[in-house]
Order: C-alpha cells, then structure tokens, then sequence
C-alpha cells in the first residue's frame, strides 16, 4: 500500500509557489498531457507556453527534454520574455522562446500559446490557399488568422518581429507556412479549444479537396457574422468544455498535477 495521502511530502516547488501561479502550472501541465493523449504530439518537440499570473513578462514551457506526457505541473520552467530562466535552468528549444515571447510580447491581451506538427497542420500549412470557409466551425477563423511564411527553423532572433506582425493586433491563430499549426488565447483552455477546433476543420478541408468536388464557400457577410458569433463564445474561455477536458484527463491519470 502506498503512503497515507496525509503524510505524502508536496513537491517543494508548490510550498513555495504563489496560488495563482500553482493552478497555472497545474492548467498548462493539463495541456500537454492533452495533447498527448489526442497525438498531437511529436516526441519531445513542440510547444505550449502560459503568461504566470502577476507576471506579465514571464511565462511557463516545459523542459526541452521532457515528451508531453512527462510534463508535471513542477516540473515546468518559468523564462522571462528574453529566454532567461528564473529559478531552475534547463535546456529549452530556442525555436520555442523565439516563437512564444513574440506572441507574448506583441500581445498583452494573449496569455497563452500552443505551438504543434501535426500531419494535418503541416498539410494545410503548405497549401498556397490556405484555409477554406466551409462549415460552421471554419469561421472562427475567418479574418482572425495570419500566414507566417517558412524562414527555416525559428531560431533566429529578428523573426520575432515578423511572427507577432503576422499574428497582428486581432488574430488567434497563425499559420506557419510549410511548418505547422499556432493559436493562442486568453487563457490555456481558449489555445487548447481553437487547435483542437483548427485540426478538424483542416482535416475536413483536405478530405473535402481530396474527394475533387466542388466546395460551396459561404458569403464574406455569413463568414464574418459567424466569426462575431465566435468572438462572444471565444470571450468567455470555453470553461465548460475545458472543464470537460481536465475531467478527461483526471480519469486518465492526474500525475500531471504532481
């Protein structure tokens, strides 16, 4: 039997971190542990970053070493927005602080962003037309989507400045041409919606294509209507369904809480 729940020792790491600062761990280790459990992931690559509540310039990623199923909530390092580490210093993928602080530091109103590779996302990244508007879910991303074009691997300081021009004063989401998927949020749940949202539409627009049928695109007026409608629900978080999901992820396994 193991140790009575009372005698268990916390990770030092919660003794000493503020509340605030303890749930956003919990949420963001929440994410990876998402992502892995729906094959978003891609071995240890790729990236979810959350802003630390009362700490604007800095924000939370995980270990470079680390897979997504690894990640606990004590086990996230916290950068500040120049990729210095504060606390704990780990090896970091340095395309992760080029692409997120550019995100967090041209977007006071994002808190968070999620960065991944999926088979569909590196699919439709590489079609010169982009996304199609075709069904419901596809407007949430009509006129709130910029297109980042392929630069090589994003290590390179001074394309900062090109990503967050990019992703402009109102998108949630980029398309990192010929690489990958990005989308971000107020809060880690709102990232976490509008990729899992971005996925499946993409894979529609493929099979759609695939089949060589006509696609019946909506109206400009239907398109930005609809993405108004989105706007509202995007205002709010999507609490219920990302309480959905962490109730998912606590049938599953809750270590990602440790």
């Amino acid at each position: 039997m193991g140790e009575p729940t009372a005698l268990r020792q916390e990770p030092t790491i919660r003794n000493s971190t503020p509340p605030a600062e303890w749930q956003a761990r919990v949420e963001l280790a929440a994410a990876y542990r998402y992502a892995q459990l729906v094959g978003w992931n891609e071995g240890i690559f790729n990236h979810i970053t959350l802003r630390v509540p009362g700490e604007p310039d800095h924000f939370l990623i995980k270990p470079h070493e680390l897979t997504f199923e690894e990640v606990t909530a004590s086990s996230l390092l916290k950068l500040d927005m120049e990729g210095r580490p504060k606390g704990e210093s780990k090896p970091i993928n340095p395309a992760a602080t080029t692409i997120h602080t550019a995100v967090l530091m041209a977007r006071p109103d994002v808190n968070a962003a999620m960065h991944v590779h999926t088979e569909v996302g590196i699919a439709i990244s590489a079609l010169k037309g982009g996304l199609k508007f075709f069904c419901q879910d596809a407007m949430n991303f009509y006129g709130r989507t910029g297109y980042h074009s392929f630069e090589g691997i994003a290590t390179d300081p001074d394309e900062c400045a090109r990503l967050a021009r990019d992703l402009g004063a109102k998108n949630h989401t980029v398309v990192l041409r010929n690489h990958g998927l990005l989308t971000t949020g107020h809060t880690i749940g709102t990232a976490v919606q509008t990729m899992s949202m971005l996925i499946r539409i993409a894979d529609a627009q493929l099979r759609l294509m695939a089949s060589g049928g006509e696609i019946n695109e909506l109206s400009p007026e239907i398109c930005e209507h609809t993405a108004q409608q989105f706007d509202k629900q995007r205002a709010t978080g999507g609490a219920p369904q990302w309480a959905a999901i962490i109730r998912k992820l606590d049938n599953v396994d809750k270590s990602y809480r440790d």
